[in-house]
Formats: structure tokens, sequence, C-alpha cells
């Protein structure tokens, strides 16, 4: 399932979509919360910039609503249906965990957003050296 080559990897990883060589991120723990946006400005493997345009995750927020409903609603799922706690204690276990997950769902939705637009490319290492030397 977690193969190099696949979007779900570039997605969980957090690596380049293009080479799924190295981490966009500056730091990859989530939870460095003062550099939960900070992004590496190229990767340094296949030379993909992964800031494409002024204001490119803006996107991101969209996918980022999506991502927290589905995190909302596994919350409600285990709370409510499975434990079966009452309605205001399933309210309270829905918001803990949009706050505590928050991190982890702004960076997914930023893997997401920029795996819709680039494909993975095993040559483009190969590429980037080449046009380097």
């Amino acid at each position: 399932m977690l193969k190099k080559g696949t979007k779900m990897y570039s997605i969980l990883t957090g690596n380049c979509p293009r080479c799924h060589e190295e981490s966009m991120y500056e730091k990859s723990n989530p939870y460095t919360l003062s550099k939960i946006f900070s992004m590496n400005e190229r990767c340094s493997h296949c030379g993909l910039k992964y800031k494409i345009e002024p204001s490119f995750f803006y996107g991101a927020m969209y996918v980022s609503y999506g991502v927290g409903i589905a995190f909302a609603v596994a919350a409600f799922v285990i709370s409510f249906l499975f434990i079966g706690t009452s309605l205001l204690t399933t309210f309270i276990a829905i918001v803990g965990t949009l706050i505590v997950f928050m991190p982890v769902i702004i960076r997914l939705s930023r893997n997401i957003w920029i795996n819709f637009f680039v494909k993975y490319d095993p040559t483009s290492v190969k590429k980037h050296e080449a046009v380097k030397t």
C-alpha cells in the first residue's frame, strides 16, 4: 500500500510528489507548531518547486474541510456508536479530536493538494542531476 510511486505514499509521508525522495517540510513533525507551515523551497533531488505559484496552498483549505469532516465522522462513530457515550460527550470528543489533530489535518491537506497537480516521475532525479552538471 505504501510503496514509492503511489500517491498515497507521498500523501501520508509528506515526501516530494515527483520523486518521493525527501520531505517537503523543514520539520517532519507536524506538532512543531512554529514550523507547521515551513516548507523547503525546492526538492534537492528533482528540483520541484513546492510553492508552484503565489497562494498555491489556499486550495488546500478546501481539502482541509473534507479531511476535517472525515476526522469528525470517525470521532462520532467511535464515541457514539462504538463506546455509546451521550451526545454531549460525543460533541466534546469531536471538538477535541479536531483540535488535537489539526496539525496533521493541515499537513495532510497540503500533501493531497500538491498531489492533485504533480505526478510521480522516477526519472526526475536523473534529469535533475544531468541539468546540474
